[in-house]
């Protein structure tokens, strides 16, 4: 059977039991209670506890100075196995044994977690991985234009490379002439001339000396 304890201040503690088939249990100042409560604290109708699927509760009937627990205020407070509460100044103490434990646990089913439906979030597909390939300097491309200018800038160095050579070969071995005056003006090449001094050395030369007597 349920216990319920009440302690009046600076009196002795009153248990109360009652049978699990009974609905509801009055508390109050007043004699028409079920649990009849002296007290200035406590209204005439102060509290109901009441039987419910799987155990009990105790209702507050809008009494003056209010039925607490752990320190609040309540209207409505569960009451399980070693519960507390006080109803103004008065301490109301709950408890079960184990058979009353088990047989009211029984009563009440056992409620799932509620399943939440969340909208589907779509998962985005995962990088694609590219393989790493190091980094190519592009091959330059050779300019026609570019290539066809370096040729000609060579042919003409070449051609003013042979020339002086030329011209200085000529100037040596044609001195007072120059082998520009010879291709552009169209004059032969100077022979030397041949002094009188030369003329007698040759003529000399070729005089056989007369011979001995």
């Amino acid at each position: 059977m349920p216990r319920v304890t009440i302690t009046v201040p600076e009196r002795n503690s009153q248990p109360y039991r009652f049978n699990l088939e009974r609905k509801s249990v009055s508390l109050g100042r007043g004699s028409e209670n079920d649990i009849v409560i002296d007290c200035s604290s406590v209204s005439v109708h102060h509290a109901v506890m009441e039987r419910i699927e799987g155990g009990y509760q105790l209702r507050d009937l809008g009494s003056t100075n209010g039925t607490k627990s752990g320190g609040q205020t309540k209207e409505i407070i569960p009451l399980t196995d070693g519960a507390r509460a006080k109803l103004g100044d008065v301490s109301f103490d709950f408890s079960l044994t184990a058979d009353e434990q088990l047989a009211l646990s029984k009563e009440a089913p056992g409620k799932e977690s509620p399943v939440i439906k969340e909208d589907a979030v779509e998962t985005p597909p995962a990088p694609r991985r590219v393989p790493h390939r190091p980094a190519v300097a592009p091959v330059a491309q050779p300019d026609p234009a570019g290539a066809f200018f370096m040729t000609l800038v060579f042919l003409v160095l070449a051609v003013g490379a042979f020339y002086i050579g030329m011209s200085l070969r000529y100037s040596k071995s044609h001195p007072g002439s120059s082998l520009s005056n010879v291709l552009f003006s169209g004059e032969t090449a100077a022979e030397p001339e041949t002094t009188p001094a030369a003329e007698n050395e040759a003529a000399g030369a070729e005089t056989p000396a007369p011979a001995g007597n």
